[in-house]
């Protein structure tokens, strides 16, 4: 990776004259008080190495008659000057020869010398920027795709599953209800058969009487008219076996009631009614067993793509552990970017920069202040950890900086000097 050795800078809007040898790994915070050229150190480096987009509007220190002068030594035998009335670009390799701004595009990350344009950036652009860098970005949406169309089908399952399961419950039902419609005619037609049987029975009791009275008046014919007793006991014979034969027809005969039928056909609309509203509930819960299938099916599809998700980002380069993106946000240690620590914050945006141009090994950090010491340290001892070089200001007297720009020069922080091994050398030229 390649780091910042030195910095040599004057005129260049705050700074008359600035050198630092920063730290090559770890923080290196430049303090001062307001309005004494802070931020002048970091837009200077901005300038030099990023190119003239980043040429500050009034570059010339307000004043001077000398124009301004950048000189950047980089770890890996680079040197970068602008100076001059014109402020060109002249980037010289170890071997002497010249190079331009494409080589310094080559290993210097954008976002390394712009790091607020990541910090301000929205949840998403964030996390599409990770993404992005750990190759999954296009994967990953057509998973987010497919995950919202699964969502959307089962929700709109559900909202009908819900509506028919609701519907179901509202309807009556009817447990002494007959299964199927009743039939009027059938039920009719039944009543007449029994009519039928009934009124063969009445025959045949009619034909019991009339075969009694017969025999009746042949004893009293046998009686009166005993001289024709010989013909008469023939036809008495016959007739005494027919009459057997019609009283065992008739001994065991049971009239049929029509009673239940009458009923029926009284009551039929009642009946069919319930018969309706069982079959209504019947379909109306089978209905909602169907919808609530389908939803079960893509609520399994939905967790199916979830779990994919999940899985890809575990198994992808991610530039720090605990980093990973969900529903379309970027989380590190399980949390959003507005519920991480200050440390945290920089921390993920140092090792995205880092993972986007690996070859850059240094990142410029504006405006500190809002951290305390202990953030500080934290964040410091993580760069140290991950081998990486940050270059940040602070609005700062104390001994966490490691130098002090004071009406635009350079001063040696003697408090920091005291409790820490010198990691660096500034001084004026």
């Amino acid at each position: 990776m390649v780091t910042i050795n030195k910095l040599e800078i004057e005129n260049v809007k705050r700074i008359k004259a600035v050198k630092i040898e920063p730290s090559p790994a770890g923080l290196t915070v430049i303090g001062g008080n307001n309005n004494q050229g802070k931020t002048s150190v970091l837009d200077s480096i901005a300038w030099a190495l990023g190119g003239n987009k980043y040429k500050p509007s009034q570059a010339a220190r307000e004043g001077s008659m000398v124009p301004p002068t950048l000189r950047v030594t980089m770890s890996n035998g680079l040197i970068v000057e602008r100076k001059g009335k014109n402020s060109a670009l002249k980037v010289i390799d170890p071997a002497g020869n010249k190079a331009g701004q494409q080589l310094l595009d080559s290993f210097v990350e954008e976002l390394a010398i712009n790091l607020p344009k990541f910090m301000e950036s929205t949840p998403k652009e964030k996390s599409q920027t990770l993404l992005k860098i750990i190759g999954v970005g296009d994967k990953l949406a057509e998973l987010e795709r497919q995950e919202q169309e699964y969502y959307s089908q089962r929700h709109a399952i559900g909202v009908i599953a819900d509506q028919k399961e609701k519907f179901a419950k509202e309807i009556p039902y009817y447990p002494d209800a007959p299964k199927e419609m009743v039939s009027i005619s059938e039920l009719i037609q039944q009543q007449q058969e029994i009519f039928a049987i009934n009124g063969e029975n009445a025959r045949k009791r009619q034909n019991v009487d009339r075969i009694r009275q017969e025999y009746d008046q042949s004893i009293l014919e046998v009686d009166r008219l005993r001289k024709l007793l010989a013909e008469a006991e023939a036809k008495t014979n016959q007739l005494s076996e027919d009459l057997k034969v019609a009283n065992m027809d008739a001994v065991d005969l049971h009239d049929q009631s029509t009673a239940e039928i009458e009923e029926n056909i009284a009551n039929i609309e009642q009946i069919n009614l319930k018969v309706r509203t069982n079959l209504d509930k019947d379909k109306a819960e089978e209905d909602a067993k169907q919808q609530r299938e389908q939803y079960n099916a893509l609520s399994a599809k939905v967790e199916e793509m979830r779990q994919a998700q999940r899985d890809l980002l575990a198994n992808a380069d991610l530039p720090l552990e605990g980093l990973t993106v969900s529903d379309g946000n970027l989380l590190y240690q399980g949390q959003e970017w507005d519920n991480m620590s200050g440390s945290q914050q920089l921390m993920v945006a140092t090792a995205i920069v880092r993972k986007l141009k690996p070859d850059c090994g240094f990142v410029l950090i504006d405006k500190l202040e809002q951290m305390d010491t202990i953030t500080l340290e934290q964040f410091g001892k993580w760069l140290e950890q991950e081998g990486l070089q940050a270059i940040a200001t602070r609005v700062s007297t104390g001994d966490e900086c490691s130098i002090l720009i004071e009406d635009g020069y350079s001063i040696i922080n003697e408090a920091h000097q005291a409790t820490q091994k010198p990691s660096f050398q500034a001084g004026t030229f």
